[in-house]
């Protein structure tokens, strides 16, 4: 006997379930309250957790008056301390919870974070429950910001070492900004970072960033646009290489029509 489906609600159905209209729905998901999944066609579904989630949102906001940031802060209190993943099914959700609790070691709220980088209130709370949608550089500058690295965030340090890595039998870091698939091709706690970046097209860090290191970047496949400083501008095509000082602001963007494939490597792993 097959597995049962996981029942999925559209947005009339789940706004009756919760006791309010549609438009209310897509007014807290604006505001991060609450994330649906999407249709193969685009259109979203909500799962009998997510409608636990709204009846708990209604309930917040009708019979206590809080307004959408406590509502976030009183439902962070509800969730499990936990930031382990259960599965490697589960892992893309560790960055978020990662940095949830970061963040409530040290003592700060959604507002004043995302004052401090930069990013909406809803961009943040979305990102530390789903651990999608924000950019590469906000991804880095959230760790910068709590004093770890992307790569600690990831777990890569976890990973137990090995001296050979076989094609296609790569570790992934968490795809949590789209279009940026990156493969580890170095387990375990090494002196460099060694990447393989698949790029969609369009991908890029969405601004500069800067740390500690040096950089060399070989490009495999497709192009990419590097910029130094704002004004060092590299074209690189398929065979190209790049090196430069990780403390140089760096930006990055994939210029080519398809996918462009990346060798990076940054010592010491400081991203």
């Amino acid at each position: 006997m097959g597995s049962q489906e996981p029942v999925h609600y559209k947005v009339a159905e789940a706004a009756r379930l919760a006791g309010v209209s549609a438009s209310t729905l897509r007014l807290w998901e604006t505001q991060g309250l609450v994330v649906p999944g999407r249709s193969e066609t685009g259109h979203r579904q909500y799962s009998a957790d997510d409608v636990a989630r709204l009846k708990r949102i209604a309930w917040y906001r009708t019979e206590r008056g809080l307004n959408p940031a406590a509502i976030r802060e009183a439902l962070e209190a509800e969730e499990p301390a936990n930031d382990t993943p259960s599965s490697e099914g589960e892992a893309h959700q560790g960055v978020g919870r990662k940095l949830r609790s970061l963040r409530h070691a040290a003592g700060k709220t959604l507002d004043q974070v995302a004052g401090d980088i930069g990013v909406a209130t809803s961009v943040l709370s979305t990102f530390e429950r789903t651990s999608q949608g924000v950019t590469f550089r906000v991804l880095h500058d959230l760790a910068d910001y709590y004093g770890t690295t992307v790569s600690k965030l990831s777990g890569e340090e976890e990973q137990e070492n090995r001296s050979v890595v076989r094609a296609g039998e790569w570790k992934f870091w968490p795809e949590t900004s789209p279009g940026v698939t990156i493969q580890v091709l170095a387990d375990g706690r090494n002196m460099m970072d060694c990447h393989r970046f698949v790029l969609a097209p369009g991908a890029s860090s969405d601004g500069a960033y800067k740390h500690e290191g040096e950089e060399f970047v070989h490009v495999l496949s497709g192009r990419i646009e590097m910029v130094l400083d704002g004004h060092e501008f590299h074209d690189l095509g398929p065979g190209d290489s790049l090196y430069f000082e990780s403390c140089r602001r760096h930006a990055w963007r994939n210029r080519h029509d398809g996918e462009t494939v990346l060798i990076w490597i940054n010592t010491p792993p400081t991203f």
